[in-house]
């Protein structure tokens, strides 16, 4: 770092000033929010840790994270199984590839809160028309309680990211030695073993790049969580970044919704800095 010149500091100046005004700053001031009783424009007195032990008495926010939670563990899932059989299909041999690749992919390109509002016509619209239709209950009603609610959610974000963590996938797929598996194929493994042994273990530094991004979006997930059922019916399908906000701006509430954050930071944290680290071990067994 001594050795660095000059022209090395100035480029890397903007960057690091960008990332105090944005990131450091703030959770700094909003962590000191969080002992005050912050009304969003000023505060009159320090209150320590009556914000924090408020939220866990909070059962929005507690019926939020284990929303949330549900929810990460069934998106972190899918997205991944389908995420990693997308990129298996696209990279073989077949004519139709890079069409397939751009299909998958388009539907990460809309923006969360068009995409919540598409997939809201079709649930409470498409959905119903069908059921009516066919006569099947199942398809009728969707978003109005918190199973079809949560499903909603769980389809949309598995429709839009899916084709991003192939992406992902693909990258690494790409790099695998065609005669590693040439070789093995021709020692009569399988197509399973050859997936198993050859190229799960060589692409297992895409799964835990795959495995953070999908348990993060899937934590901080706030647009489409407000356009396809905006917490609905009664807060049942609200997640923790809604609960945050609409503690901020509908309770009016700052200095709660600042401790909520906080709580929630130290949570993402946590799990994506313990995934990392487990899937990193894992990569070396492999």
């Amino acid at each position: 770092m001594k050795n660095r010149s000059l022209s090395f500091w100035l480029f890397l100046t903007p960057t690091l000033v960008a990332l105090a005004l944005v990131v450091i700053i703030p959770v700094i001031m909003g962590l000191f929010y969080s002992f005050t009783n912050w009304d969003g424009l000023a505060f009159t007195e320090m209150v320590g840790f009556k914000n924090y032990a408020a939220l866990f008495q909070d059962t929005d926010f507690i019926n939020a994270f284990w929303f949330t939670v549900r929810f990460v563990i069934t998106t972190v899932i899918l997205l991944n199984v389908i995420g990693l059989s997308l990129a298996l299909l696209v990279t073989q041999k077949i004519k139709t590839s890079n069409f397939l690749r751009t299909i998958f992919f388009m539907p990460n390109m809309i923006g969360g809160l068009i995409l919540g509002f598409i997939w809201q016509f079709i649930f409470t619209q498409a959905f119903t028309a069908l059921g009516n239709a066919l006569n099947i209950s199942w398809l009728q009603n969707w978003l109005t309680n918190e199973t079809t609610g949560f499903w909603g959610l769980v389809i949309v974000t598995v429709w839009q990211m899916s084709g991003y963590i192939m992406i992902i996938y693909i990258a690494y797929l790409q790099n695998i030695p065609q005669e590693v598996i040439e070789a093995a194929e021709i020692d009569g493994a399988s197509a399973w073993q050859r997936f198993t042994k050859i190229t799960f273990p060589m692409i297992a530094p895409a799964f835990t790049v795959c495995m953070f991004l999908t348990l993060s979006n899937g934590f901080k997930i706030y647009d489409q969580n407000l356009s396809l059922t905006n917490g609905g019916p009664y807060k049942s399908t609200q997640m923790l970044a809604l609960d945050i906000v609409n503690t901020a701006y509908n309770s009016g509430n700052f200095a709660l919704a600042e401790a909520k954050s906080m709580i929630f930071f130290l949570i993402v944290a946590a799990i994506s800095l313990l995934q990392v680290y487990y899937n990193r071990k894992r990569e070396v067994k492999l």
